[in-house]
């Protein structure tokens, strides 16, 4: 049984790089590919926010010596070269079609990223890889995962951590006696300033219901096991208005390219 027909997944950077800092891991990739094809061949459409802190992260900016957004720029490439390799991946391990689709048009490489037209790719059961965040600086991929989840119209974000579990009251790998929480209010999590995402995420997440699964992106079956209905990890809610759901395809939609 299905508990959630579309998903969003937010997979960060650094799920990428395996037990290293940087770069990317050829088994992580091949997991990550094979964690995404084991939802989509469980009957829910899947659309993943990459993030592109295994090659360039913001906040190091000034260990480079530029300025924030000149390293926001960066991100956003990396994030569209993580996305590329994880398309080839997915076609390795016999996937169906999948698109990436990038917030900053790179046409010989990606679609431009349009809502109705990603929307459609997922209801004619395609893999929609989304790269660039939302194409501006100072805006964190995790915010992109919440915002392009509300607008495809996703029944959960699921949000795919690099070495936790979940959502703890500290840091687990500096507090080997920090507690998980199996399910957490939104509001909880911003008012204890609890490392969960971007806080302007959890804030929209809440604004609008959006349920998010935050579990570890090694374990194995997690994604399709959440989608069918196992509580791993942490659940968060909140109790933001009704969203639509969305839009069954039909056979007099065009079939697009």
């Amino acid at each position: 049984m299905v508990r959630y027909t579309r998903a969003v997944a937010k997979i960060s950077g650094r799920a990428f790089a395996g037990p290293e800092e940087w770069g990317t891991d050829p088994d992580s990739l091949a997991h990550l590919a094979e964690e995404i094809l084991a939802v989509h061949r469980s009957g829910t459409q899947i659309a993943a926010v990459i993030g592109g802190g295994n090659y360039a992260r913001g906040r190091s900016a000034h260990v480079w010596g530029i300025d924030r957004a000149e390293a926001d720029d960066l991100g956003m490439l990396g994030t569209v070269m993580n996305a590329l390799l994880l398309r080839g991946a997915l076609r390795a391990h016999g996937g169906p079609d999948v698109r990436v689709m990038t917030a900053i048009p790179m046409h010989p490489v990606a679609e431009p990223y349009v809502r109705q037209r990603a929307d459609r790719h997922l209801r004619y059961e395609r893999i929609v890889l989304l790269g660039g965040g939302i194409g501006l600086p100072y805006a964190s991929t995790d915010h992109a995962a919440v915002q392009r989840a509300l607008e495809l119209g996703a029944e959960v974000l699921l949000v795919a951590k690099h070495g936790v579990d979940g959502v703890f009251d500290a840091d687990p790998r500096t507090h080997p006696d920090a507690k998980r929480y199996s399910r957490l209010p939104y509001d909880q999590a911003i008012n204890l300033r609890l490392a969960v995402m971007d806080a302007t995420a959890l804030v929209l997440a809440e604004e609008y219901g959006l349920p998010m699964h935050v579990f570890n992106a090694t374990a194995d079956g997690a994604m399709r096991a959440i989608c069918q209905g196992a509580d791993i990890g942490t659940r968060l809610t909140g109790d933001g208005p009704r969203r639509p759901e969305h839009r069954s395809g039909t056979q007099q939609d065009a079939q697009p390219h």
